[in-house]
């Protein structure tokens, strides 16, 4: 009985193994990366604009 179940099993996964195809997309893979730099830029603009203020405080009278 054991025999004749291997020998299924066998017969199956032959038939099955040419089912599976692997092929590449049609269109490219398409990877969005959603990055946020709006903070870095503002923290460095801020840093230039206090930095030109107090080495020119005549520019800048308070």
């Amino acid at each position: 009985m054991k025999q004749a179940s291997l020998l299924l099993a066998l017969a199956a996964s032959a038939l099955l193994a040419g089912c599976v195809q692997i092929q590449a997309p049609d269109k490219p893979i398409e990877i969005n990366l959603n990055v946020n730099i709006k903070q870095e830029v503002v923290l460095t603009l801020k840093k230039d604009a206090e930095d030109l203020v107090n080495n020119n405080p005549e520019l800048f009278p308070q």
